[in-house]
């Protein structure tokens, strides 16, 4: 059922992307900002659980939408991320993704 519906919301993620606002570059930079303390450092492991965090500069945009989605709504877990995009907005979202999407993968703001 957690698979079906799982499917289910990031379909309906997906058809909305065209919803969205554009994405703005210059306003996702600024928003961005607090993802790399965390998302920017090299090789960067979370205490607990202990895990690898991953570097998401030249991700998918539509992924980067979709993971925040979920964040936000709760479908995906993880406290620290539930906390800081259950404030961002759908513009915010668009913006974050359009601007983490153009930079270099594996990499963070220049």
């Amino acid at each position: 059922m957690l698979i079906r519906k799982t499917f289910i919301t990031s379909l309906l993620c997906l058809a909305s992307l065209n919803a969205f606002a554009e994405g703005d570059y210059a306003a996702g930079k600024v928003k961005a900002y607090t993802c790399t303390g965390c998302h920017g450092i090299v090789d960067y492991k979370n205490i607990y659980p202990t895990y690898n965090v991953p570097r998401i500069g030249g991700q998918n945009m539509e992924y980067i939408v979709i993971a925040l989605q979920g964040f936000k709504s709760g479908e995906r877990e993880h406290k620290t991320m539930n906390l800081q995009a259950e404030a961002l907005s759908e513009q915010d979202i668009a913006d974050i993704a359009v601007y983490l999407a153009a930079q270099k993968t594996g990499q963070e703001a220049e």
